[in-house]
């Protein structure tokens, strides 16, 4: 009786398709790695920037916030955008300010971004490699059968049902490469809407007399200037 299998078949197959097989494998591996590390991330994002919206909007002043801030260097956008635009306020007009925080903005969208080339190109590559693999071992297989002259569809059948799960492979690393990286840019795309938002109420805090209350020694509770989403 002809064994039949996918280590049989990797068993069977030559060196292009074991190379192929560890190529889908290290897809997966890589794939399933941004994917983890892209959702972890997004979660202690979410958590530490809801903790700085509500000190900032509850703090009495900015000089509370600044406070906050040295204490608690939080590595998430919004206090990195805060930080840095406090850092900047002072040291010259607004349209400083605004370049301070547009240069912080676009790191924030460069690091958001981190891994997503990556899983679009699993996405798209990956079943094309498992078809890739399916088609040499097939073609291995009827080479292998035509010089044993044993031509018959029980000696057919098997070795090109191994080489079929190539292709199943292919898709298995692709789909969640695809579904997530569609996540990942949905997350992304309303993340930096909210950190947007943010920017601009904080450039109008800024700008538009926190700073004299403080230096009158009112106490002024900041409200946003525009919709929390």
């Amino acid at each position: 009786m002809q064994t039949v299998g996918f280590a049989h078949f990797l068993a069977q197959t030559d060196a292009v398709g074991r190379s192929l097989f560890a190529i889908l494998v290290a897809m997966s591996l890589l794939s399933w790695y941004l994917i983890v590390t892209n959702a972890l991330a997004g979660w202690l994002e979410r958590r530490r920037s809801a903790g700085l919206l509500g000190k900032f909007w509850s703090s009495p002043s900015i000089a509370v916030v600044q406070r906050h801030l040295e204490d608690n260097r939080s590595d998430d956008s919004f206090s990195r955008l805060a930080w840095h635009a406090l850092a900047a306020r002072g040291k010259g007009d607004g349209e400083f300010l605004i370049r301070a925080m547009r240069r912080v903005m676009d790191e924030e969208t460069v690091r958001h971004e981190f891994g997503l080339t990556a899983l679009a190109s699993v996405g798209a590559t990956a079943p094309f490699v498992g078809l890739l693999g399916t088609v040499w071992g097939v073609y291995h297989a009827l080479v292998n059968i035509g010089l044993s002259g044993q031509g018959t569809l029980d000696k057919v059948a098997g070795p090109v049902g191994e080489a079929l799960i190539m292709t199943a492979l292919g898709l298995a690393v692709a789909i969640p490469a695809v579904l997530a990286y569609n996540a990942f840019v949905r997350a992304n795309r309303v993340a930096l809407a909210r950190l947007d938002a943010f920017a601009h109420d904080l450039f109008a805090v800024l700008t538009t007399g926190s700073h004299v209350d403080e230096a009158a020694g009112g106490v002024v509770q900041l409200k946003p200037a525009t919709a929390k989403a």
